[in-house]
């Protein structure tokens, strides 16, 4: 790990001597492996140091020059990434949210469709009339970079569709590097993936052109599904219209021919001519990706499963504790580092107290270290055969090794059985580690999104003084700042600007900006739509109990969130913190994004629906811009009542308020269902 500036450019010259020798002289001076991690620790310290270097980085580079050469094209639908699962149990569980989902039975299998997931570069190409006209790369999701003439340079991807009807098409797919093609190359790029991407990044397609560069098509946008009524039969188009798709692909009905073809395909992995890292579940039906949607990074019709994780042998140096946001104390393994597929580890989570105990995990313990993905390093197992003879049990604090307060595990009414985690009592910024974590939060991407104000630079400020609570950031000495080491004034200033920029802030960006527990960006929108603005939200620090009997009535917010909201508005650092920030702040009223036919209308649900779950009726309300409650009171508009056991309660209670009650046929003739 670089430990400072002066590190880092020692580092940073030696990585582009490594990249003029791959690049220029075709004599790699040491291992693929050593090449990632060196470039991996020099990339973790710009991002960590955004402040400090702001141009020439090393994750911009493409081979030996920088690649900040395209221009941003939004994508029409957003490119998400896809969450994981590692085991069998996993499938089981992605199983069981479809079918919670529609509203189907627990043993209901839909089709999934199964395609291998190449370790490649995702790449967005669209199609008019039959002639391609652009190529994005996947970017950050929303945004993508236009290499529109390098995409074209690749054989795989038709210039002109054949068999096509006309109108547009948006055909996504994977730009990857046969191994047998990659031989070839493996003088220049550290790896195939390394060599796809700087391939697509050239600014000149002449030389894009000169590496064999291949395409899978896999997909598209809900936009096209028209063309088909289902993914196996879309890719079948997709081979019409003269793209290339996987020939491992193909439907599957349950989880037993899951487990088969993934095994299959796992055996088969080292022989393919391509890399991948699992295999990708999708429900073939178009129909149902549009009724599951999307989370908010990942839709819900899809999942990657992940092959087996990578696993290597260390020691435990010790056991550190650290401190979390929510005062969560979190046990992590100091191990000696040890290099697991091509990254080298040092650090593996323990979990929690009960996790150390049921592993009898203890320091100087040989211990099986796995990591699968982006997954955090875990300890597995405990080898007892290397154990030391005078090792001793770890013993879990008691007490907080920040402030000394005591910790304890919470009781849970609801499951009548203690929390795993242990906690710090020190509640607000009383405790110093919880309030670097909570100031942390503040600026991080998905709340106040202070660019240049990173983790290690709250770290650095803390330490100098000059950041110790968030309203703290409104009132920096830029003077001071610009003569740091590693500083100056036109990094200063750039901060300043930074700062100045996030002052005015949405709403809901700033309840979760707070980091009140339990509160996430969901929970922080739907506060956000019932309060409107700031105003109506402050009233919270009055601690009203009329407010309180409002926000129960709010379908996602239950007794767990409220108590939270008690709890943090109770404390008087956090109202001072709210105080002083609201008073630094612009905060900008709710708007709907969504205008649509339920606009200011208030829904609820009871009892059971034979077609669709409340999850998806209560997605389909918020996306015509009404509102789902979760209790009868005179704000209700319609209560719906499903067929199957509708609360009577609430059934008279909607009576009585003279609020219409519509059947289970009528919310689908209401939605045109």
């Amino acid at each position: 790990m670089i430990k400072n500036l002066k590190e880092y450019k020692e580092k940073k010259k030696l990585l582009l001597d490594l990249n003029k020798n791959y690049y220029d002289l075709n004599s790699p001076k040491i291992d693929d492996a050593s090449y990632d991690i060196l470039k991996e620790d020099l990339i973790n310290y710009e991002n960590n140091n955004a402040n400090i270097i702001k141009n020439n980085k090393i994750k911009d580079l493409v081979g030996f020059k920088p690649s900040e050469k395209f221009s941003k094209v939004k994508h029409q639908e957003k490119m998400l990434s896809l969450d994981n699962a590692f085991s069998h149990g996993d499938i089981l569980d992605f199983y069981k949210k479809l079918n919670n989902y529609l509203n189907l039975s627990s043993n209901t299998r839909i089709e999934l469709f199964a395609e291998p997931k190449i370790d490649g570069i995702s790449a967005s190409l669209k199609y008019v009339n039959g002639i391609y006209v652009q190529g994005i790369s996947r970017g950050d999701g929303e945004y993508g970079e236009e290499i529109t003439e390098n995409l074209a340079t690749i054989k795989d991807i038709p210039k002109k569709l054949k068999n096509f009807t006309g109108g547009d098409l948006i055909v996504r797919g994977e730009v990857y590097i046969a191994k047998s093609d990659f031989k070839a190359l493996s003088n220049k790029f550290a790896n195939p993936r390394n060599a796809a991407s700087g391939s697509l990044r050239q600014k000149d397609s002449k030389n894009t052109s000169k590496i064999p560069l291949r395409f899978f098509a896999y997909g598209t946008i809900f936009m096209n599904h028209n063309t088909a009524k289902n993914q196996s039969d879309f890719l079948k188009k997709l081979q019409e219209y003269g793209f290339q798709t996987n020939p491992l692909s193909k439907t599957l009905k349950d989880e037993k021919e899951l487990e088969l073809n993934y095994k299959n395909i796992e055996a088969k992995r080292a022989d393919l001519d391509y890399d991948i890292d699992g295999i990708v579940y999708k429900a073939n039906s178009f129909k149902l990706q549009q009724r599951l949607g999307n989370l908010t990074n990942a839709p819900r019709w899809a999942i990657a499963h992940k092959f087996s994780a990578e696993k290597g042998i260390s020691k435990i140096i010790k056991i550190e504790i650290q401190v979390g946001r929510t005062g969560a104390l979190t046990p992590v393994a100091k191990i000696s580092p040890v290099n697991i597929g091509g990254v080298l580890v040092s650090n593996a989570t323990l979990h929690n107290e009960d996790e150390i105990i049921r592993k009898d995990i203890r320091v100087s313990d040989t211990v099986l270290v796995q990591r699968a993905g982006d997954v955090i390093p875990q300890v597995v197992e405990v080898d007892l055969k290397k154990r030391l003879k005078n090792s001793k049990k770890f013993i879990f604090p008691i007490r907080c090794p920040s402030c000394g307060s005591k910790t304890e595990k919470e009781y849970n009414k609801i499951t009548k059985k203690y929390d795993a985690v242990r906690r710090c009592t020190n509640d607000g910024y009383g405790c110093e580690k919880i309030a670097i974590e909570k100031i942390k939060h503040f600026i991080s991407k998905d709340a106040m999104n202070i660019e240049g104000l990173g983790k290690k630079v709250v770290e650095n400020f803390w330490e100098l003084n000059f950041i110790k609570l968030p309203q703290d950031i409104y009132n920096l000495d830029f003077d001071k700042i610009s003569k740091l080491d590693g500083w100056g004034k036109l990094s200063s200033k750039n901060l300043k600007l930074s700062i100045e920029k996030t002052k005015n802030i949405n709403l809901d960006r700033f309840i979760f900006s707070l980091g009140i527990r339990h509160i996430g960006q969901e929970n922080a929108k739907i506060l956000a739509k019932f309060f409107k603005s700031i105003k109506n939200f402050k009233k919270l620090t009055k601690n009203e109990n009329k407010i309180y009997k409002d926000l129960i009535e709010l379908d996602g917010i239950g007794d767990t969130q409220l108590s939270s909201l008690k709890n943090f508005f109770d404390n008087k650092m956090n109202n001072k913190v709210f105080a002083a920030l609201i008073s630094n702040l612009n905060i900008a009223d709710y708007v709907l994004s969504n205008r649509g036919k339920f606009n200011n209308q208030t829904f609820m649900f009871t009892g059971s629906m034979s077609k669709m779950s409340r999850s998806e009726a209560k997605k389909i309300v918020e996306n015509e811009g009404g509102k789902v409650l979760g209790a009868v009171s005179k704000k209700l508009n319609y209560l719906v009542s499903g067929d199957t056991k509708p609360t009577v309660k609430k059934v008279n209670q909607a009576k009585d308020f003279a609020i219409k009650i519509l059947s289970e046929k009528d919310w689908y003739k209401l939605i045109n269902f």
